[in-house]
This record gives structure tokens, sequence and C-alpha cells, in this order.
């Protein structure tokens, strides 16, 4: 049965609403409103019943691929499942009423979870410090590039330079530039790591910082990363570590044990809060002590003597959490107050739900998901990196392409079989690139699922490459120009072909 179109259903005099009936003074719309705001003609809307709006909107709702609908195995996006808790402890009236000009004496509560928060993400990455304002993870990459030229310079020098490896998610060259840097781009290796020696030529006193995530965006461990800390340290460059692959880490390695003086994190990537829809999201950084007094502010500090046994009030009865905004040497405010606070109450929940041990298990499972799945397809897929991957595993279509159909067709394919289509074409260094990332959170059941559709496909390319360029077959939108729909959205496109 074909899904119509909003406007396909419009029917002359249909309503989906009724007005009371108006009893006070008449007065014509012309004279209430600027003749300038005013429509020529009439808003061209369809004419609906709400019952025919309310079927509709469910229905397209039902169509869309989710993490409780579907296996989401996005590559490098970490899509995984968000417990429900978080979202009830997020909703909470004692949170979720809050006023973010309240005095801090009404707030401790807040305070001191957002308090909580920072420290436990120091001790999960190694960091000293932390800001929880950024609002995501590409604005904790400026953020923290703001952060590292106030460092620089209060030396007496900015630098000129951020090096960035060509496997690095675009968010990293973008916000460098950003912050005022030219962007020194360095190669891969042929293992999928970062080629050491041209790093090493890369490397001179106007290289501010080295941005680098791991493990890498091929899925696999940098495994020189103390060298390339000690030697950007020699030349006083910065670590700036990409957050992104944190879920591969957890309770196993922190970045600041390898080096790294920054760190931004992605919530909704690692700490399994709500992902994409356009926000509110956060993007936390944490740095090094030398870097601390950068921070945004304001800062949540507590009382020398809050909190201890016994211990009297501090003078005035101070609450025990309070805002510092005398922070001289911060980069300023990055965010409107302190943040999104819902997104952080999700993501603390998650920690203390999960322990320490939990949080281990998290990345073993994450880590053993993804080499399964590399195991089960390496043999009708090109395998670029053959070494154990961590979380995700980076396999390329080049065969399937050279046989009639590559990555795009496959991930449309996909489709017809209830499973959203993984990464494709990144990293841009692997030609037609399938990027997996079936998270901790999915079943072998579902990745063998996922597996044995992923073989099917394969066969089906092999016996007739033509058919996948069709696909999808069972969506009711087949093949679109992708770019040309995002650019040029026609909403009168039904009303006028139906």
């Amino acid at each position: 049965m074909k899904d119509l179109l909003i406007f396909e259903r419009s029917v002359p005099g249909h309503r989906g609403y009724a007005l009371p009936v108006y009893d006070g003074p008449k007065k014509k719309l012309v004279e209430m409103v600027p003749q300038e705001l005013l429509r020529e003609r009439g808003a061209d809307l369809p004419e609906v019943s709400e019952v025919d709006v309310v079927r509709h909107y469910t229905r397209l709702s039902q169509l869309n691929f989710s993490v409780d609908t579907h296996f989401y195995p996005l590559g490098s996006c970490t899509m995984k499942y968000n417990p429900k808790v978080n979202d009830q402890m997020a909703s909470l009236a004692g949170f979720a009423n809050l006023h973010p000009y309240q005095p801090a004496s009404t707030t401790q509560g807040m305070l001191q979870l957002l308090a909580e928060l920072e420290q436990m993400l120091c001790a999960i990455t190694g960091m000293d410090a932390f800001t929880l304002q950024p609002a995501a993870g590409a604005h904790g990459e400026l953020t923290g590039l703001l952060l590292v030229r106030a460092y620089h310079t209060q030396r007496g020098n900015p630098r000129k330079k951020v090096i960035v490896p060509d496997s690095a998610h675009g968010t990293n060259p973008s916000s460098a530039r950003m912050a005022g840097y030219e962007v020194v781009t360095i190669p891969s290796a042929a293992n999928g790591e970062v080629d050491f020696e041209a790093f090493r030529a890369a490397l001179d006193d106007q290289v501010a910082a080295v941005m680098l995530t791991n493990p890498s965006t091929h899925g696999i461990f940098e495994t020189r990363i103390l060298d390339i800390a000690r030697l950007a340290h020699e030349k006083g460059a910065l670590l700036y570590y990409d957050g992104a692959n944190l879920n591969a880490l957890l309770g196993l390695a922190r970045p600041g044990d390898m080096g790294f003086d920054v760190v931004h994190l992605n919530p909704h990537k690692t700490f399994s809060t709500p992902h994409g829809g356009g926000g509110p999201g956060a993007g936390p950084v944490g740095v090094k002590g030398a870097l601390a007094p950068y921070l945004p502010a304001p800062r949540i500090v507590k009382h020398v003597n809050a909190g201890a046994a016994n211990a009297p009030r501090p003078a005035h009865h101070e609450p025990a959490f309070a805002l510092d905004y005398d922070r001289p040497l911060s980069i300023g405010r990055m965010r409107t107050f302190y943040g999104n606070v819902g997104i952080l109450v999700r993501a603390h929940t998650y920690i203390r739900a999960h322990g320490a041990e939990g949080l281990r298990r998290v990345s073993r499972g994450a880590i053993i998901n993804a080499n399964y799945v590399k195991a089960k397809l390496r043999d009708l897929y090109d395998d670029p990196f053959p070494q154990p991957c961590m979380h995700e595993v980076v396999l390329s279509a080049r065969r399937q392409k050279k046989q009639g159909a590559g990555a795009r067709d496959i991930a449309k394919r996909l489709l017809d079989f209830g499973f959203h289509a993984p990464t494709v074409y990144f990293p841009l260094t692997v030609p037609e690139a399938l990027m997996i990332e079936p998270t901790e959170t999915e079943s072998q059941r579902t990745l063998d699922r996922f597996i044995a559709v992923m073989r099917q496909i394969a066969e089906e390319i092999e016996r007739d490459a033509a058919m996948l360029r069709r696909a999808p077959f069972t969506m009711p939108v087949k093949r679109v120009d992708e770019v040309k729909a995002a650019r040029d959205l026609d909403v009168n496109y039904g009303k006028r072909n139906a």
C-alpha cells in the first residue's frame, strides 16, 4: 500500500479543530496586522481531520530507524541503547523544575551531581579537571582548542599550527581552523596507524597541538601513542584527545595516562545519553592541571569543610557548593548557564549504574562484538587493516564495487532487512568504506542476523549487481538524490503531482 503524502490526504472542508464562537468586537485582520506582514494569498495547506493527521504522522514515525527499534551500527557514532532509567532520573522534579537563575543555596543537589560527574570523568580519563559547559562534541573541540591557545598565549606565543591525521573526524580540522590555527594533515601508514615518520617531520616549534583519537577512526589502537606524546611534548606542543571512541577504553586505558593534555567527551556516544535530533547535547572537556586555570567560568567549587564529618557550617551559612566566577585566566563562557544539565544527569546515572567494573564490561563487550563481526565477514568483504580491531571494524566493498554495486547500494539494501546502514565512505582513507560499530548492547543473535544479511547481500551482488542498484524495495521512498533532497526540499511536490 502506497504511503500518501499529507497533501494527498487533503479533502476540501475537512478540519482538525473547532474554534469557539467569537462574540467580541469585530475587527478586520488587515487592521490588526501590518500590511507588509500579510500574505498576498492564503497558505496552501492540506485540509485534513484530526484523526487523519494523527494516523498519518504516527505511521511516519513507525518508519523511522532508531536504536529503540532497529540495529543501528553507525561506525564512529556509537549508537548504543539509552536506558530509560536515565530519562526517569533527568525527569525528577528536583532536577527538571530548576531554574538557572535560582540562587546556589536552592540548587545544591544539582551542583553536587555535576561536581561528582566532573570527578568521575577525571577518574575515567586521567584528567585533573573538567568543564561541563560545551553543548556538543564539536563545541567541546572548539573549547579545547581555545584552551590550547590560551595556554600558549600566556607563555608568549599562541603558535600557528595544529597537526591532524588524515583519518580524523571532519570536525577536527574545522575546529582547529575556527580557533585560528593552520591545519597540517599527516598521512596514515599501511597498517592504519599514524605515519610516525611523517608525524615527526611535521613537528616544529609552531605546532600548538596534535589532535588524535585512540583508537582511531580506522578502529585500531595507536600502538606508538607514548612515542607520539613524547615527541609532541618535547616540541612544546599539547596532545588533544577526540573522545569519539572512548567507548573502547572505559576501565581499560585512560587518555591521560597516554600523554594527552586535553580531552573532549561525547556523552551520547560513551555514556548513553540521547544522540542526534539537533540536541540538546553535551561535550565535556577535561584537562591536565596546567590548563585548568583557563577552563570556562563559572566553575563549581566546594567549600573546604563542606561534607566533612561534624564539620561546622561555613561562615554565614554558605552552601556547600557554589559557582566561582573569579577566574582571571578563564577563556570565558562557552555556554549559557552551566550547559545542558538534563543530558549530564543522564550521563551521571549511566556511570553510577555501571560502576567501575560495569564500565570495563561495556568496553570489553564492544570490542568482542566488533571483532566477531570482522571475523565473520572478512572472507567476503575486504579487510584493509587485518590486525584485531577495537570497538568498531572498517571493511571495504571494493570487491563488490568491481562487481557493479558498492557501499551505497549495500547501505540501501540493508534497509529492506530492518537494519540501519553502517557508516559508509568514511574514513575517507578507505575506498568504499563500511564502518561498523555494533556496540556492547547488541546480542549475538542480533549480530548473527546482521552478518547473515551482509553475506546474502554480497552473494546478491555477485549474482545480479544491477538489482542491488535499485534497492531498497520495501521502503515507501526508493532511491533519491540525497544532495538535492537536502538542499531543495519541495513540500508541495505531492500536492502538484497527486
